[in-house]
């Protein structure tokens, strides 16, 4: 028995709508990076493109955890000569809330040509408001963390 390989045609995009409202960033960006790679469908294969489509809306409404809106930081280089460019969590939420979610979810997807593809498929806006209603996405909620109950 040999090993099913989806064909272009039989992978299906669906789109997801995660409101990040008061959600922990590091748990939205996981399930948001999960969604992206497709690891949630049984069609999973490493060397394709299998995920989702994500929108996050409230993105300036994300919440870090500890004292990471103050001592987080945030790097990138213009390109020039001593061009290394930080700012902070809270100066990165003031001045364009969506890139702490989009760095967050980068950061977890492959390094590769295929992560940069699935990067792509992610939607990020710091309002309620999102034009992709066309696509009629699905609402998804992340589970908040917290105590772990156990059952008997």
């Amino acid at each position: 028995m040999s090993t099913h390989i989806p064909k272009a045609g039989e992978i299906v995009h669906n789109w997801y709508v995660i409101d990040a409202r008061d959600q922990v960033l590091g748990k939205l960006a996981t399930t948001a990076a999960r969604l992206l790679t497709g690891k949630h469908k049984p069609s999973y294969t490493p060397f394709l493109d299998t995920g989702d489509h994500v929108i996050v809306i409230n993105a300036d409404r994300v919440h870090l955890t500890g004292r990471k809106e103050e001592g987080k930081k945030y790097h990138r280089v213009t390109g020039y000569p001593g061009g290394l460019r930080s700012a902070r969590a809270s100066e990165v939420r003031a001045k364009r809330p969506e890139r702490l979610v989009e760095d967050a979810v980068r950061g977890m997807l492959p390094k590769t040509k295929l992560g940069r593809a699935m990067f792509l498929k992610l939607k990020v806006y710091g309002g309620e408001r999102h034009p992709h209603q066309a696509q009629k996405p699905r609402a998804l909620t992340v589970v908040k963390p917290g105590r772990a109950t156990r059952r008997s």
